[in-house]
């Protein structure tokens, strides 16, 4: 059973900069590939990006491309998002999730999952 807490979420303006991280508890953190999804109010989770167990491999989601960063260390067992240029379209409550195999976008293919930390941008 792998464990991840988020952290780093908050309100921030429209322009402005976060990075979430996500630790998990498993001491084989590098056997999991991760990713961050989203979810607002009313709508679907959504992809943002995954990185897979070296960190050699990422994607991400059209709408993030070039402002949102996926990256990991293993060392620290710790996956991160860092977010800039941050809209108010990018209002949600963040998740990461883990699984061995390298899943992709599709958020069903993902075991194990966080308890989300909220992002707010203001416009």
């Amino acid at each position: 059973q792998v464990q991840l807490v988020e952290s780093g979420g908050g309100l921030v303006q429209a322009g402005g900069s976060l990075r979430l991280s996500c630790a998990a508890s498993e001491r084989t953190f590098s056997n999991y590939a991760m990713g961050w999804f989203r979810q607002a109010p009313g709508k679907e989770r959504e992809f943002v990006a995954t990185i897979s167990w070296s960190g050699g491999s990422t994607y991400s989601a059209d709408s993030v491309e070039g402002r949102f960063t996926i990256s990991r260390d293993n060392a620290k067992n710790t996956v991160y998002l860092q977010m800039n240029s941050l809209k108010p379209e990018d209002t949600a409550v963040y998740y990461c999730a883990a699984d061995r195999h390298y899943s992709g976008s599709n958020w069903r293919n993902y075991r194990y999952w966080g308890q989300g930390t909220q992002v707010t941008v203001s416009s």
